[in-house]
């Protein structure tokens, strides 16, 4: 995968805390932020993916196994008893 650098501009209170934890997790501050974007950008691509799914679910419609006919009229589904 070819890289390119960046240059962030951030809080000295969140790059000390980022620092910190990137320590922690034995890793490199470059490995942390590249590992939070690429979970950011799945989360944003599995949602929207997830969505895409289920509208083409609904425009599709289920099968309610009335073949497409009501087994009764609308009065006598709203009748009251």
């Amino acid at each position: 995968m070819e890289r390119q650098n960046v240059t962030l501009s951030l809080p000295k209170a969140i790059l000390k805390k980022a620092k910190v934890l990137a320590l922690k997790e034995e890793k490199s501050l470059s490995a942390l932020i590249r590992e939070s974007l690429e979970e950011k950008i799945r989360k944003d691509t599995g949602y929207r993916e997830a969505m895409e799914t289920e509208i083409r679910r609904m425009k599709r419609g289920l099968h309610l196994g009335t073949g497409g006919r009501m087994p009764c009229s609308r009065e006598e589904l709203h009748e009251r008893r």
